[in-house]
């Protein structure tokens, strides 16, 4: 990698407030989307890596909008270009996917939308130096960095920041309601309810496995009045995972954050190259980089199945009315939420392992998915994604269910019949 000037810690401080919060009208959407890799023929038999290498390779020869990267497990990721509306954002994706899933049947290979791996334990397939350098640094975690890494999947939904303070829907009331419907939208669209073919007692897995990991790059920044200050502090004052190296491996001393870096020059003067990279290595639950990046829903089920996460999220951030309703909805639930940062709160834990079951929850994105459909035709949305949203809002969100509880009714079915046929010998 060439050689960049070093700067100093003011200087790389007042780049991330430069650019953490992107100033004006809401006007631009993105999503990412993450699914499993599987065998079609046996979801539950792991993919070769080399299987994987040739898969890569042929995808990414295809014309596709979007920007297609694979996971250190081998979950297939799709992330779109910048939209000017909801519409241009699903037709782009749609388009994409229309290219990929055929070519992937026709490899033998399937896309699983689960948030967390459902059959088998997590199993690293890339070897690149980032993820060397990412897996050893979460294991003084635990295993969860693992399954983090490898048996996770999601939909991420990115939204402009919005107006700067004090405007109607500044980065403040933005930047907090990201993190109360966050929790909301997480207990909505929970879809991971088991690991290795057993139930795991929460209805997202995935959320769970985040709140395992080191809090210091995965926890939400503190909450207050001026959230671009807070984001710098978060980012400086966290641990570098990595140092990268023209050659051998890429590591860090153990506890060395960014400030210090920036101070000492130790092991060697930290560029803005470095800083921007430090950044993706940061994983609160809403992440600011320009817009916001909403991190918490699990993947989804079906061909279209992330379309309806991305309009409801869409409709509630972009559209002015939404917004102002999904504020005064969710704003209540801070005080649930108490002095703790996501994901480690009690409201955070509580859509976690209870999902929609949960009165107080629940009653949020009762209102919330209607405040969204009232906004879907206001923002141009098709017939068809607001048949779905309205499908999936009387399906589950009416009913006090996620798509976890459809998984857990099938798994609880097939065991009773087993129950019942070795009974019946």
């Amino acid at each position: 990698m060439p050689a960049r000037p070093a700067v100093t810690e003011a200087e790389l401080e007042a780049h991330l407030r430069g650019i953490c919060f992107k100033t004006g009208p809401p006007s631009r959407l993105g999503v990412e989307i993450e699914w499993l890799v599987h065998d079609a023929r046996n979801p539950r038999c792991p993919v070769e890596p080399a299987r994987l290498r040739s898969a890569a390779t042929t995808l990414r020869a295809l014309p596709l909008n979007s920007l297609l990267t694979f996971e250190p497990g081998g979950q297939l990721e799709l992330s779109s270009p910048p939209a000017t509306s909801l519409t241009g954002c699903i037709e782009a994706v749609t388009a994409d996917l229309a290219l990929v899933r055929p070519a992937m049947r026709a490899m033998g290979l399937g896309m699983a939308g689960h948030g967390h791996n459902p059959w088998h334990r997590p199993q690293r397939v890339l070897t690149e130096p980032r993820y060397n350098a990412m897996e050893a640094y979460f294991d003084r975690w635990g295993s969860a960095g693992r399954s983090m890494m490898c048996a996770t999947a999601s939909v991420q939904v990115c939204v402009d920041a919005g107006y700067e303070e004090p405007g109607p829907f500044g980065h403040g009331r933005r930047w907090l309601l990201a993190h109360l419907l966050g929790a909301v939208l997480a207990a909505a669209f929970a879809n991971s309810p088991t690991s290795e073919g057993c139930p795991t007692g929460y209805r997202t897995t995935r959320q769970v496995v985040w709140s395992q990991l080191d809090p210091a790059r995965t926890l939400a920044p503190p909450q207050g009045p001026d959230p671009r200050s807070a984001w710098v502090r978060y980012v400086m004052d966290a641990p570098v995972m990595c140092i990268r190296a023209e050659d051998g491996p890429w590591d860090a001393p153990e506890g060395l954050t960014f400030r210090e870096w920036a101070r000492t020059g130790v092991p060697r003067p930290p560029t803005q190259e470095d800083l921007d990279y430090h950044v993706t290595t940061l994983f609160p639950p809403v992440r600011p980089r320009g817009h916001l990046e909403l991190r918490m829903i699990d993947a989804q089920s079906g061909e279209a199945g992330w379309i309806v996460p991305l309009a409801v999220t869409a409709a509630l951030f972009d559209d002015p009315e939404a917004t102002e309703c999904a504020y005064r909805v969710v704003k209540p639930l801070a005080e649930t939420a108490g002095a703790r940062p996501a994901p480690r709160n009690p409201l955070w834990r509580r859509a976690a392992r209870g999902a929609l079951t949960d009165p107080e929850l629940h009653s949020a994105a009762v209102a919330c998915f209607a405040a969204a459909q009232e906004a879907l035709p206001r923002l141009g949305a098709s017939p068809e994604v607001c048949a779905a949203v309205a499908a999936f809002t009387e399906r589950y969100v009416a009913r006090g269910r996620c798509p976890a509880d459809d998984h857990l009714d099938a798994l609880y079915a097939a065991e009773g019949d087993l129950i019942v046929g070795k009974d019946s010998q």
